[in-house]
């Protein structure tokens, strides 16, 4: 499958395939031959699983550089390190970077790509359900103590190289990550897709064809947003439904304690729950998703540890915040989504529902 992606900065392809790594290699030959250099940048456990997989199907010679695994990699002392690898290797503004990872290598490599002298070609190589967001699009960052992404760049890969041989490895935790942002995908885009993830009733043995149809819907959401609007200035800002209230959590709990997905599919219930306020999604939809959440072995019980004011102050730190206003992606109806601006009175009201079906294990 071929997803095309058309920006105002640059027109690429996401290839979606199995076993296409190789096709890649073969289709770019003469071009990856005229980068007087090829870094291949991964991550300690994604190199370990699939180090020979790459080497015999990615079949121009290449310099590695391993950073550290999951959301760890995406901090200033990573950055640093991947810059003056390249500067001892002597990279040049004609050199070309894979990143080789899940979404944060992606994140960290699509940075370091935009800014190693002022800009060189990335290609994205993601090996995880939740990359199929993160590679898609542009969006590049790592992240602050005191805040997640807040120092990035917009900057476009040449090609998305999505090879689901990858998926074989993941463990359950990564699967349920990744689903979280797929299943987002469907509920600001379409109701009849949504009813399909009613219908599950565990992630642990999802098919090969059904999860392939799943990633190629996700990726061309994000595709049709993204060409609409690159640098989130109107329509972009439907694809963070989730992630105000999911950011936080993360931050509150930690980057690395809690997965990308998992604070996602979290964050998604205060926002259906604000849906429901603000706009006209039936009530008892929220209620309805969280016990599908559940169902599929979603882990709420963490936020009982993170107040809603520590909540609070790292949702006004958000990229998303402006003018100390709340700016939350929500649901008209299904397939429906808008901006709302939320006083914080209404995310606690939220949370605390939310905490109460926790505490009452429903």
């Amino acid at each position: 499958m071929i997803i095309p992606v058309k920006t105002n900065a640059s027109n690429y392809e996401v290839h979606l395939g199995e076993n296409i790594l190789e096709d890649f290699s073969k289709r770019n030959k003469k071009k990856l031959e005229n980068y007087d250099q090829l870094i291949m940048i991964s991550d300690e456990n994604v190199w370990n699983l699939h180090e020979s997989y790459v080497r015999k199907n990615f079949t121009a010679p290449f310099n590695l550089f391993l950073v550290p695994s999951g959301e760890s990699c995406k901090t200033f002392e990573s950055y640093f390190n991947v810059q003056s690898f390249l500067l001892q290797n002597g990279a040049s503004r004609n050199s070309a970077i894979f990143a080789l990872g899940g979404g944060a290598v992606g994140d960290l490599i699509g940075f370091v790509a935009a800014t190693f002298m002022r800009g060189i070609d990335f290609y994205q190589i993601p090996t995880t359900i939740l990359a199929h967001d993160s590679s898609v699009g542009g969006k590049t960052a790592i992240n602050h103590p005191l805040g997640k992404n807040m120092i990035g760049a917009f900057y476009q890969p040449q090609e998305v190289i999505y090879d689901v041989h990858f998926l074989k490895s993941l463990p359950l935790s990564e699967v349920k990550s990744g689903m979280a942002e797929v299943i987002k995908h469907s509920l600001i885009s379409d109701s009849e897709w949504v009813e399909e993830f009613f219908q599950i009733t565990s992630l642990s043995n999802l098919e090969k064809d059904q999860l392939l149809q799943w990633i190629n819907k996700g990726i061309r959401v994000k595709a049709k947003i993204v060409e609409m609007d690159e640098k989130e200035s109107n329509f972009r800002k439907y694809l963070n439904f989730g992630h105000t209230y999911g950011h936080a959590v993360e931050a509150a709990i930690g980057y690395g304690k809690i997965s990308h997905g998992e604070a996602v599919m979290i964050g998604m219930i205060p926002a259906l729950l604000l849906s429901e306020k603000y706009g006209q999604l039936p009530k008892g939809f929220a209620k309805r998703f969280y016990s599908l959440a559940n169902r599929l072995e979603y882990n709420f019980e963490q936020i009982l540890d993170c107040p809603f004011e520590q909540l609070a102050a790292y949702m006004q730190k958000d990229k998303k915040t402006i003018n100390k206003q709340l700016h939350f992606a929500l649901l008209e109806t299904i397939g429906k989504p808008f901006i709302q601006v939320v006083p914080v009175d209404a995310v606690r009201l939220c949370d605390e529902e939310l905490r109460q079906w926790i505490r009452e294990g429903k």
